[in-house]
């Protein structure tokens, strides 16, 4: 697996099994940049998810490497082959789209094996390659049913089985979830891992729904602006963001804003005045303490308690406003003394005797491992 390495553009990739290779990508609409100098190598195999707001940049780079939209500036190769002149159809893609577009007055088998039946394959060619579609995305039985007949879970794998019939080298979704509740999004998330699996494809999901990216994805590319801004595994970017808009933008965050106080080898002590307290750090933060920075500390790594900590460093203490009782967690929301609001989450791991009340006096603490410090 590729990651960019400390250093690196935000970009870049690696040279090593790149089997698409996005080269200085740019898309301009007149004045609009909707896609801004993207770099990026995807490996064989892999799930690579884009993921970002809406607006970033992430659908049309997905056109790009479809064909239905040319670079203003830069290439795409697919296994080596500069796809420049090659239109949508000649290329080695399929692209599964969120609307589905499935074929009201057909049946399910007709709608996977209307592609094929185009390329006017042999007609028991199309029932064995169609049949095993079925049999992946677990369909059988269903072969006679219309589109209306079928739920939403049911109408999503048929536009994949469609999308995979023609085995292409590379499939791109996009927002391919997005229409599912919660649970039935969960199953086909893992439903897509194992068909990458046997299959063997290189999949590119486009994605706003970070959870959806995170369970996917082999590596995700955040994507702001027009530009890839970190590229890495799902702990990669969530325990280790490389800006203050990829900490906030992935998950729940606390952001407060710090000033270095000492940086000796291996460790970092910083003046924090929106928590009155030493943030001490277990880690130097070399570059990153020659300009303004941001303390970035995930809700769950933010212990509570109505007792006081031993130690002055990395503990604020306020009053609970508000709890959110979510069945596996507890979501509390603490005004620490400098008027400043903390969000702490707990894992209900066992039930407590003495739960901790709204209004009540507590105490923040965290371990010096659990801060990450970024610029701007």
């Amino acid at each position: 697996m590729i990651t960019a390495k400390q250093g690196e553009s935000p970009n870049a990739g690696s040279a090593t099994d790149a089997y698409i290779r996005i080269e200085g990508v740019s898309k301009k609409f007149g004045e609009f940049t909707a896609v801004n100098e993207v770099s990026l190598d995807i490996c064989r195999g892999e799930i690579f998810c884009l993921l970002g707001a809406s607006g970033c940049g992430k659908t049309t780079l997905l056109r790009i490497l479809a064909g239905f939209e040319q670079p203003t500036t830069g290439r795409v190769l697919i296994d080596g082959v500069d796809m420049a002149n090659v239109p949508p159809y000649g290329r080695p893609v399929n692209m599964m789209f969120q609307s589905y577009a499935l074929f009201p007055h057909m049946t399910v088998e007709q709608n996977v094996g209307f592609g094929l039946k185009q390329e006017a394959l042999p007609r028991a060619e199309i029932s064995d390659r169609v049949g095993e579609m079925l049999a992946l995305v677990k369909l059988q039985g269903l072969e006679r049913r219309r589109p209306h007949q079928l739920s939403g879970g049911q109408r999503q794998r048929v536009a994949l089985a469609r999308s995979l019939v023609k085995r292409p080298k590379l499939l791109l979704l996009d927002e391919p979830l997005a229409a599912l509740d919660k649970k039935l999004r969960e199953y086909t998330q893992f439903e897509l891992l194992d068909i990458r699996k046997t299959l063997g494809t290189t999949f590119i999901v486009v994605t706003h729904d970070q959870e959806e990216a995170m369970t996917l994805g082999s590596r995700i590319g955040v994507m702001n602006h027009g530009g890839i801004v970190q590229v890495g595994t799902a702990h990669d970017i969530y325990e280790a963001p490389n800006s203050r808009f990829v900490a906030d933008f992935i998950g729940s965050i606390n952001l407060f804003e710090g000033q270095v106080v000492q940086d000796p080898p291996g460790s970092a002590r910083i003046a924090c005045a929106e928590l009155d307290c030493v943030v001490d750090l277990d880690r130097d933060l070399g570059a990153t303490s020659l300009g303004p920075i941001w303390i970035a500390l995930r809700p769950e790594k933010i212990g509570i308690t109505a007792t006081p900590q031993s130690s002055p460093d990395n503990v604020a203490q306020g009053v609970v406003l508000d709890i959110a009782y979510m069945g596996d967690a507890s979501v509390y929301l603490v005004r620490v003394s400098t008027g400043k609001v903390v969000r702490v989450t707990q894992s209900n791991t066992r039930r407590s005797d003495e739960p901790i009340a709204r209004g009540q006096p507590v105490f923040l603490h965290w371990h010096r491992s659990s801060p990450v410090v970024v610029a701007e």
